[in-house]
């Protein structure tokens, strides 16, 4: 196909300015291919630069390209024969990992390194843009191809689900375990049907709405709680409790779930800057507090899961919009009561 010079993006400004518009196609380097994006996936990020012009440090200083949980199929294959060939279809692993200024990380967990990209991103500047565009330029090590069995659309998930898989990593051996999740969002539902299909014996969620509970129970909980249940979140006694609701208030409530000597495992991202915690209640019962950030190469086991049918993830996505009705997309994304995962169709 002939490759247009031009394609619709989906761009925050600022604060508040959200606009869909004709960008340029950018010029793929020798190791790029060129991805005609068919879905791509609303995350809490994406939301963050819309609404408050920043995602935790990372603030817009220019436009901003949204989007990194895509999917699609190669138009136009990298010119140094790396990668895949026309009509791959692929996701993407939104990470580069680098170097940085050389500050020490683990070999065997880039995604640590100081220097490390993201799609969708304004941790550094210039900003690295997003592929929530109908045609996008990108490395091929990014690229993973999908099995002729797995739709676009079911791949959809595969960025947010590769995040819950590396939180169920960092938890250890979850066999036989009680599990408690605060937040039942999309990477909460998900952590949920990842520990279930990692042998946890019991998945208790919580969340402030019913729709996100009634997802996380599709996808496998035993059980669901009101985050406001105080009382009732301190009786569970995890073994394992994975927070993900991003909030001092959802952290409080893990170490309360928490049983002694339990682990906590912290995977939504709270704002920046010093946080109440309940410190003495981690020190009196032992606890273990493990940071869960992005991931790594658990991108491939979710897609053989996804393939293979041991991950059935379809009832997260609540809602589907054209890219075209982007701005509608993103109001009812910001609404966890009335929405869950919500995809953009390019």
């Amino acid at each position: 196909m002939t490759i247009p010079t031009e394609t619709l993006a989906v761009v925050a400004h600022a604060a508040g300015d959200l606009r869909i518009e004709t960008v340029p196609v950018k010029n793929p380097a020798d190791s790029e291919a060129i991805i005609e994006i068919a879905y791509g996936g609303i995350c809490g990020s994406d939301l963050h630069y819309w609404q408050h012009g920043a995602a935790g440090e990372s603030i817009l200083k220019a436009p901003l390209i949204l989007g990194h949980e895509v999917v699609g199929t190669v138009v136009q294959a990298a010119f140094d024969g790396s990668g895949f060939a026309v009509g791959t279809r692929v996701a993407v692993h939104p990470a580069t990992p680098g170097v940085g200024d050389g500050a020490p990380f683990p070999l065997d967990r880039p995604n640590l390194s100081p220097g490390c990209t993201y799609l969708g991103s304004a941790a550094r500047f210039p900003h690295t843009d997003g592929a929530f565009a109908r045609f996008v330029a990108l490395p091929c090590h990014m690229l993973r191809e999908l099995p002729a069995g797995l739709t676009l659309r079911a791949a959809a998930l595969v960025e947010p689900a590769s995040v819950a898989w590396h939180a169920v990593s960092r938890a250890g051996d979850l066999v036989g375990k009680r599990v408690l999740v605060i937040g039942a969002g999309p990477i909460g539902s998900l952590i949920v049907a990842v520990a279930t299909r990692a042998g946890a014996a019991e998945v208790i969620v919580t969340d402030m709405h019913d729709l996100p509970l009634a997802t996380a129970m599709a996808v496998g909980a035993t059980a669901s709680l009101m985050a406001t249940d105080a009382d009732a979140i301190a009786q569970v006694a995890a073994d394992v409790v994975f927070e993900s609701s991003g909030s001092h208030r959802g952290l409080a409530s893990a170490m309360r779930g928490a049983t002694r000597g339990g682990r906590v495992v912290m995977v939504g991202l709270l704002p920046s800057g010093e946080q109440p915690a309940l410190i003495s209640l981690a020190i009196t019962r032992e606890l273990e507090l493990v940071g869960s950030f992005r991931f790594n190469d658990e991108i491939d086991e979710v897609i053989a899961a996804l393939s293979d049918g041991s991950l059935v993830i379809d009832s997260v996505v609540t809602h589907e919009f054209a890219a075209e009705d982007a701005l509608e997309a993103f109001e009812v994304a910001r609404d966890s009561s009335r929405s869950g995962k919500v995809l953009l169709r390019f």
